[in-house]
């Protein structure tokens, strides 16, 4: 029964009063500096002191002699470790794995309490790597290198005192691990052993008496001393508490990527794609990078501040050698970098390699609150290695259903029946498709989820069959935060089961959010995840259909009268575990429930499309996520490329921004300019907050509504090329959306580029990123010939620079084909992408500077899981010496009526970059050959354009050759 209306406003009152609300600009001040975070604070003093006295001792932990052993055949090596200054005893464990990976963990030996470890598939894929055997091993002195991989292309060395460790990539030196002497593990103790001395306490010990002078190392050296004493049992931050009921566990250590600098990785911050140094003379940013999920509203740019996901993976790459590291713990971290040369940190395995030494290193601190030090070293040659191995690892990217990776229509929110009606009436009357509407916590009834609001929604269903009639779906937000209603039946089933989670004593934690009161579920605990999925069936979610998706936002989680707007750290969990050892896994436990939920309402037969705002790693195998409440200025619209390049190349490959800023009213040039980059992005949704003015594509006037169409309809033009990156992703976990670098890993001007992006390997893009800008300069790898993506005239850019300056008028980006590539297409643009699912395609060959090319289509049925029974047609492509050649290649089922029904032909060939115009093109298919028409044109640089018309001659899936003549 609702409360009456004076109720209901006093209480609102109260609440605004009270509590921060997302849709204010962010305060700095409501969220931690490094500083105001004790356990950095302690870190960042620690890795201080250990730089001041590495002079006498870098690191008071070594391996105890006599202790490694390493069992060959089980690719193990293992050794106990002290901290000699605390007489704290370690364990070191090495699991060599497939594809060039180590497992490394230091735990230990004798705790007061087990330490929170994530387990099983919250953090891994099912499909664990295999171990791989050791090779030789050789002794140097109380050192080891020990050499493993295909042909010992990799080699471990492990070195005493002060302990450390080393890998390196055929020969390459690549990672190093205590370096520079940080590794400083919090040990659990009692309370009592509060001013216990931590390590390096005695590393510059102090006169008795003595006063040091203002300004001199001793006082920077007693001051430090004093920071590592810093609330190791609780503190308060703007009024808020942390009780601390277990003391200190934080763990931190260096690592320094060897001869590289340039690192990547460690979203989400609104930043560059390669990561700023945080500390040393070069330093770009005071504060760490946080990783700790927030809801950070209208995030401010160039800022190194936790958002609203965290992935504890980075990549570093040089010529011939890539490394990475994922740390499996998702406490909050903080993670310093610092890019310096050779003079800091050398390569030690370069005396038993016989190498030289490396001329730049990054060194990096990572430092968390609490979990374990269990993680993981990738090894590999380019960036594509790593991408392969860590999600391998942490799970491939899911294969999305066609219509995901269509055009979106979104805002805060579509108020009732009649607007969704209007809104999808106003798309066919101006020739725009889309595929998805969404809907916002307004079409709750009270904002519970899983209900309609009986007035305004009063006939769901109706509604969700009128847009599927037309191939179109639905989306509705489904938030974790549960109202605290008994008459709820979603809340009081949680609550009588007991699956919210606890407060400190035990109580159901009681926190504000949309709905005001509210409770949260355990995603933790195995049975809440299931009781949560099967809310989602269509008995259980009244109103739902098969054309009904979902949204999952605010699971950071966020909670407006929390600590920086967010649950408590010491809140408990299934088995009394606290908050802040699952904080950053848990919006993806809460995805992966939502996800499962949709697997079930189908009986598995369906691919479920669910968005998360919250990610962590392995949240690519639930679906895809976006930056945030972005901001419609200029600058967001800037970030939104180095930030998705970060999130893609840290395995979560389906992302995108919010078109035009959630906040914000856009210029309708800043509008169109986002509309054009995100039509080649991989989640294209247009967003805005409900404080905004309408800003549906047509309401700009023109020449806006022409351009902004433009840009929509050329996205579907091109989704049987990102269908196909799409599938390639969940083979390899290569990024739909990638960095320079990832494409050129020999270019060394490449590796620092992220204001432009590859989409796929064939087509490059940037975008314009300030108003009546009037030309834009991109840089092109010298070795790759180029062509503009619309005229196909062949690029010229600068042989010093590989600069080319392109004008951008308002109908023009910067947008080019990389010769080498074929490029799959559909030309016939419809209301939604399911209605040109039979409509044949085109293709773009686009041929390198020896004449050739070569690609792929992948398709399937577009939406159920049959392709994992063989019900796809994977088509390759050749073009060599005139001769265009398709065949099917790891197509199981091709003469299967599925495979039938897709029906698959070709309408078009596009050939750019050819040195002389086709006298004659003929098509063999079989023992039949057939004249085809052919149009040429010439281009700048001699070059010549010809489109080829089949006639639908060329059925996709068979063996055929076209020849050019």
């Amino acid at each position: 029964m609702h409360q009456g209306g004076g109720y209901l406003l006093a209480t609102l009152l109260v609440f605004l009063a009270v509590f921060p609300q997302p849709g204010v600009m962010v305060k700095q001040e409501d969220f931690k500096q490094c500083s105001q975070s004790a356990f950095c604070l302690r870190q960042r003093a620690y890795a201080d002191l250990a730089d001041i006295t590495r002079a006498s001792s870098p690191s008071p932990c070594e391996l105890v002699p006599g202790s490694l052993d390493v069992k060959s055949e089980e690719g193990v090596v293992t050794a106990s470790l002290i901290d000699r200054e605390r007489n704290i005893p370690f364990s070191f464990n090495v699991n060599l794995l497939e594809r060039d990976t180590a497992r490394v963990s230091i735990k230990e030996s004798r705790p007061l309490k087990p330490r929170y470890e994530l387990t099983g598939d919250l953090a891994l894929d099912a499909k664990y790597p295999a171990s791989v055997p050791v090779g030789s091993v050789k002794h140097h002195g109380a050192d080891t290198t020990i050499r493993f991989g295909k042909d010992e292309r990799n080699s471990l060395l492990i070195r005493s005192k002060p302990f450390s460790f080393e890998l390196a990539i055929g020969g390459v030196p690549a990672i190093s691990f205590n370096d520079k002497g940080y590794l400083y593990y919090e040990h659990w103790r009692p309370k009592k052993d509060e001013e216990a001395a931590p390590a390096v306490e005695n590393q510059a010990p102090e006169p008795e008496g003595a006063v040091p002078a203002a300004g001199s190392t001793e006082e920077k050296i007693r001051n430090l001393k004093e920071n590592l004493k810093k609330d190791l049992w609780e503190e308060t931050f703007n009024g808020k508490t942390d009780s601390k009921p277990h003391g200190p566990a934080s763990i931190g250590f260096d690592v320094s990527f060897l001869g590289s600098k340039n690192v990547y990785g460690i979203p989400q911050h609104a930043s560059d794609f390669s990561l700023k140094s945080t500390r040393g003379p070069h330093k770009a940013y005071e504060e760490p990078y946080r990783m700790y999920n927030l809801d950070v509203f209208e995030y401010i740019m160039d800022s190194p501040m936790a958002l609203y996901g965290s992935i504890p993976f980075m990549m570093s790459h040089k010529k011939g050698a890539t490394a990475g590291i994922y740390w499996m713990n998702a406490a909050e971290m903080w993670v310093d970098v610092e890019t310096h040369g050779a003079e800091s940190v050398l390569s030690k395995a370069a005396e038993y390699l016989h190498l030289g030494h490396t001329n730049t290193t990054t060194t990096t601190h990572w430092m968390a609150e609490s979990g374990a030090l269990d993680f993981f070293v990738f090894l590999g040659t380019k960036p594509t290695d790593i991408f392969n191995s860590f999600t391998a690892l942490t799970g491939r990217p899911a294969m999305p259903q066609s219509f995901a990776i269509a055009y979106h229509q979104c805002r805060w929110n579509y108020m009732d029946e009649q607007d969704v009606s209007d809104v999808d009436e106003n798309f066919d009357k101006y020739d725009i498709p889309f595929d998805v509407l969404w809907l916002d916590i307004e079409h709750t009834d009270g904002k519970r989820y899983f209900t309609w609001d009986p007035v305004k929604f009063a006939n769901p269903v109706a509604m969700q069959e009128n847009l599927a009639s037309k191939g179109r779906k639905m989306v509705t937000i489904i938030d974790p935060h549960i109202k605290r209603d008994d008459n709820f039946h979603i809340s009081k089933d949680f609550k009588d089961k007991g699956m919210f989670i606890k407060d400190k004593d035990g109580n159901d934690f009681d926190g504000w959010c949309w709905p005001g009161s509210s409770n949260w579920i355990d995603y933790t605990d195995e049975k809440a995840r299931a009781n949560w999925a099967d809310k989602f069936s269509f008995a259980n979610y009244k109103g739902s259909t098969p054309s009904l998706y979902t949204w999952n936002d605010m699971n950071e989680p966020s909670v407006f009268s929390g600590p920086e707007t967010t649950m408590p750290k010491d809140a408990l969990h299934k088995d009394s575990v606290e908050h802040r050892d699952v904080h950053n896994v848990y919006g993806t436990l809460f995805h992966r429930s939502t996800f499962q939920g949709h697997l079930d309402r189908n009986n598995g037969k369906d691919r479920p499309f669910i968005l998360s705002r919250a990610f962590f790693a392995g949240t690519q195998r639930y679906g895809a996520i976006w930056t945030g409440d972005n901001f419609s200025k200029w600058s967001h619209l800037e970030a939104s490329v180095p930030m998705l390049l970060t999130i893609g190349s840290s395995g979560v490959v389906f992302g995108g921004a919010d078109v035009g800023g959630f906040f914000g009213n856009p210029e309708p040039d800043l509008l169109l300019r986002w509309y054009q980059v995100a039509a080649f992005q991989p989640f294209f949704r247009a967003h805005a907050h409900i404080d905004t003015k309408r800003r549906e594509p047509w309401l700009f006037g023109e020449p806006y509504t022409t351009l902004i169409r433009a840009a929509i309809r050329h996205r579907y033009k091109i989704l049987p090329y990102l269908y196909t990156l799409f599938e390639e992703s969940t083979r390899t976990g290569n990024p739909v959306m990638r960095p320079m670098v990832a494409e050129f890993p020999k270019d060394e001007k490449s590796f620092s580029v992220g204001d432009q992006f590859m989409l796929g390997s064939g087509i490059l893009v940037k975008p314009v990123i300030t108003k009546e800008q009037a030309s834009v300069d991109v840089y092109l790898p010298s070795s790759s010939v180029w062509y503009d993506y619309e005229t196909f005239e062949k690029a010229s850019p600068s042989s010093s620079s590989g600069i080319v300056t392109v004008k951008t008028p308002l109908e023009k980006i910067p947008i080019f084909l990389r010769g080498g590539n074929i490029i799959p297409r559909r030309e016939r643009v419809r209301r939604s992408s399911s209605l040109m699912h039979r409509d044949p395609y085109t293709l773009w060959v686009a041929v390198d500077g020896e004449g050739k090319a070569n690609g792929r289509l992948y398709a399937d049925d577009g939406h159920s899981y049959d392709y994992q029974k063989g019900d796809f047609i994977d088509s390759e492509f050749t073009f060599s010496a005139s001769v265009l050649k398709g065949r099917a290649i790891n197509t199981p089922n091709l003469d299967s009526a599925a495979i039938k029904a897709l029906g698959c032909r070709m309408e078009r060939i596009v050939l750019v970059g050819l040195k002389a115009a086709p006298r004659r093109v003929v098509v063999a298919d079989g023992g039949d050959k057939l004249t085809l028409q052919v149009e040429t044109r010439k281009v700048s640089g001699g070059l010549h354009v010809a489109t080829v018309k089949t006639g639908g001659n060329i059925v996709i899936g068979e063996t055929w050759e076209l020849v050019i003549e």
